[in-house]
């Protein structure tokens, strides 16, 4: 990264560049985030000052994923891209078995949620660049605050794809992310409650993410290639912050990223600040040379999250079904209307509704059975082939999402880990 001056002309060529990387998917990777919880008390907030100490000595551990903590301490683990499916679930596996275990003799335990159920946001990480973020969010209401300091994902990353077109293409695979996002919304929808109280959504993370912002939050349309319609998304989007080594974080209301390049001012930007202009974007599906997947909820128990990770990069990476995913999925864009992905009719159905909406629970009962024909063909092995056959018989096949299991906050049972 430079730190001359930038051009609009260069910021265009580098979004193209950067953003939509293609050749043959070879790599995926996956981010999960949880909510902790304290092992004996979940009904109580754990003090950030014990988390603070949990996680200094988390870094201690010998793990190969990355460890991050997010603005309300909830506890990510990135995977660094895996040559295989397998190789992927079996690092990262092993890695949260040893974070678990050192989390537990300290009381503590991951909890895989898509919103913390009982308690306000509490921002635990004081930083300029969430300070501007909270500022941001706080001018369209509590959204963004819950998201950022209460909400948990499990992220899938995956190849963009090839340059030409088919099943495989980075058009094709581009385009079907954002159909195949609301299936995914409505089966792993995982969080109906949130501050003690049921919302009515299934995943009310994904009302939250829909509501933060009138523009960050938004998909790009579709109806354009690729490349250009996302950089002129990031280009026309609104600058959150420019930073400086003095005093708070903050931008001229309404400044977007064309218009700082055009007036240079409060500064000239730069190559570093596109970059973190980047950062600022939280779209439901982020290109950073590959694809990132950004709106299944967390899920429960130690080996939850495998079935979204298993499921979609099935339905990306085999051949055989990625196109019949596409083929089932391309209907439901009569669904979307006029407004992009999350705020359009097709992903707030998604997240309301869950598979109790019929057309996303027969796209879901196809998507997963071409997923479950697709696995052992990735190398899955047994147990995680059974993982997903069993969540499609527990929930998929009945029209259910992990969200109708979850308990009420105020039931006696504490909540699933």
């Amino acid at each position: 990264m430079t730190a001359g001056e930038l051009t609009e002309t260069e910021a265009e060529d580098l979004l193209r560049c950067i953003c939509f990387k293609t050749g043959p998917p070879r790599t995926v990777g996956v981010e999960l985030e949880w909510l902790v919880h304290d092992l004996h008390q979940p009904r109580l907030p754990v003090p950030h000052d014990r988390l603070r100490s949990a996680y200094a000595a988390l870094r201690a551990l010998p793990v190969r994923t990355p460890l991050t903590v997010e603005p309300g301490g909830q506890l990510e683990l990135s995977s660094l891209p895996a040559a295989s499916l397998m190789e992927c679930i079996s690092t990262v596996s092993a890695d949260l078995m040893t974070v678990r275990g050192a989390l537990k003799e300290r009381g503590l335990t991951l909890v895989g949620l898509g919103q913390e159920p009982r308690h306000p946001p509490r921002r635990m990480l004081r930083e300029a660049r969430y300070d501007a973020m909270e500022a941001r969010f706080d001018r369209t209401g509590p959204a963004g605050r819950a998201m950022m300091c209460s909400s948990a994902s499990v992220q899938v990353c995956l190849d963009a794809g090839y340059e030409e077109p088919g099943p495989l293409g980075f058009g094709r695979r581009w385009l079907m992310a954002h159909l195949l996002g609301a299936v995914l919304v409505a089966a792993f929808a995982n969080s109906p409650f949130q501050q003690g109280r049921s919302t009515g959504w299934r995943s009310v993370r994904q009302a939250n993410w829909s509501a933060i912002d009138p523009v960050c939050a938004l998909a790009p349309p579709l109806h354009a290639p690729p490349r250009a319609s996302w950089a002129a998304h990031v280009l026309d989007a609104p600058v959150m912050c420019v930073r400086s080594d003095h005093g708070p974080w903050s931008a001229p209301p309404g400044l977007t990223f064309r218009q700082w390049l055009r007036t240079k001012a409060p500064r000239p930007p730069t190559r570093t600040d596109l970059d973190y202009h980047l950062t600022t974007l939280f779209p439901p599906v982020r290109p950073r040379g590959h694809l990132e997947l950004r709106m299944i909820d967390a899920q429960p128990g130690d080996d939850g999250w495998t079935v979204p990770l298993a499921v979609t990069t099935a339905l990306f990476d085999d051949p055989e079904a990625a196109e019949l995913a596409y083929r089932t999925v391309k209907p439901l864009a009569e669904r979307t209307g006029s407004q992009p992905a999350p705020r359009n009719p097709l992903w707030r159905a998604a997240a309301h509704d869950g598979l109790a909406d019929p057309e996303l629970r027969e796209a879901a009962m196809a998507c997963f059975a071409a997923a479950l024909g697709a696995l052992p063909r990735l190398g899955a092995t047994r147990d995680v082939q059974d993982r997903v056959a069993d969540f499609t018989d527990r929930y998929v096949a009945r029209g259910r999402c992990p969200a109708d299991d979850t308990p009420s906050p105020a039931a006696p049972k504490d909540l699933r880990p």
